[in-house]
């Protein structure tokens, strides 16, 4: 074969291998520069206390002293000295109803009693000059100088004056018990706070007809909604299958969604001794140790149930990750901190287990974002993005 047919051949094959190995390159750059799908979790505070907790359950702040208040009279609502978020004393005066045709009648009552005692007295005055003719006809009637029937006329009237004076007093009685009816009456336009609290809601305005039951078109039966905020406890279901867990006097801690951060001792007051069949589930009432004026009802909680009372020291929140984030790499641990779609190894010192956190003694801060179970070919440096969900 000649030299220069040799020559041309293995050019086409060097030209081949570059080629080849140009796109072996190019391959192994993509495929390596590639970013790789990670899960992704955050360094937050921690309570040393989550790993005393049994049990986790979700209610609602409810006050367990609450009344709708209304009248039992009937009538249109008047005045009304109360709104939404008012505190009141208990006897106090909330709202009136109108009252004239009531207090008409008290007043017919209050002047039938005195027309009852003044009946009393003429009574009493026909008695006393009754008794005085009798003595007069007892002495004449011994001296013989009146006849045996006059005196018993004197008698006689004595007695009527005595059954007079009976009648009398006895439509006192009656006349007091009719002005006692009139004025409960009338106190019952009146509508007075049963204890102290605050005003929730407020459920009628002036001009309303209050009616006892609201059974009427377009009336309404309580005027507002009032409760104690001194006895302001969490209502949190339990499931009947952990109610082995939850006793009387058992330390919670409660956590109010719309206070995030913040955490409030409790502890069981008591359980409601019936199961929902619907939800399997039984009410469980906590009651909180401090109450906040923060704290209002219907507020959303989430209460954990604690194996032992939890000392002051241990209620610090600490910085903690979970525990799939840390990773032994040449004799340390370290977490893969997310930054600028890389992976970036930082080196942490752990401390105590609290619950499926660790809690981080030396670390990045609170709120860094960090790699969830790293794989093992993860690298420092490499590129990173969110796994699909």
């Amino acid at each position: 074969m000649p030299a220069p047919h040799r020559w041309r051949r293995a050019i086409v094959w060097i030209v081949v291998a570059l080629v080849l190995l140009a796109l072996v390159g190019a391959i192994y750059k993509r495929v390596a520069g590639a970013a790789m799908e990670v899960e992704q979790t955050s360094i937050s505070l921690a309570y040393p206390y989550q790993s005393l907790t049994v049990l986790n359950a979700s209610g609602y702040v409810v006050a367990q002293r609450k009344a709708a208040v209304a009248s039992k009279a009937t009538g249109r609502l008047e005045w009304l000295g109360v709104q939404e978020g008012s505190h009141v004393k208990a006897g106090q005066i909330i709202a009136r109803l109108e009252s004239k045709d009531v207090a008409a009648t008290r007043d017919q009552a209050a002047a039938n009693v005195k027309v009852a005692r003044a009946n009393v007295e003429q009574a009493r005055a026909e008695l006393r000059d009754a008794q005085r003719a009798l003595g007069r006809s007892t002495e004449l009637l011994r001296q013989n100088f009146v006849s045996q029937s006059a005196h018993d006329a004197a008698v006689a009237r004595t007695d009527r004056a005595k059954a007079a004076l009976t009648a009398a007093q006895a439509s006192v009685s009656v006349a007091e018990a009719n002005l006692r009816v009139a004025q409960v009456a009338y106190e019952q336009t009146v509508i007075r706070a049963p204890f102290d609290g605050v005003v929730l809601t407020k459920n009628a305005n002036v001009g309303d007809t209050i009616t006892p039951f609201s059974s009427a078109l377009d009336t309404k039966g309580a005027v507002v909604t009032i409760a104690d905020m001194s006895t302001l406890e969490v209502e949190a279901d339990v499931s009947e299958s952990s109610l082995t867990q939850v006793r009387v006097g058992q330390p919670c801690e409660i956590e109010l969604d719309a206070l995030p951060g913040v955490r409030f001792r409790g502890y069981v007051s008591r359980t409601v001794p019936t199961v929902d069949r619907s939800k399997a589930t039984v009410s469980t009432k906590i009651r909180f140790e401090t109450l906040d004026p923060r704290i209002l009802p219907e507020m959303s909680a989430k209460v954990s149930f604690l194996a032992q009372d939890v000392p002051p020291q241990e209620r610090t929140p600490r910085p903690a990750v979970n525990a799939g984030a840390i990773v032994r790499r040449d004799g340390h641990d370290m977490v893969y901190v997310v930054g600028e779609g890389k992976a970036v190894a930082t080196p942490v010192r752990t401390g105590r287990k609290m619950g499926d956190m660790v809690e981080l003694v030396e670390g990045p801060p609170v709120g860094t974002k960090v790699v969830l179970n790293p794989p093992a070919r993860l690298g420092n440096g490499n590129a990173i993005k969110p796994a699909r969900s």
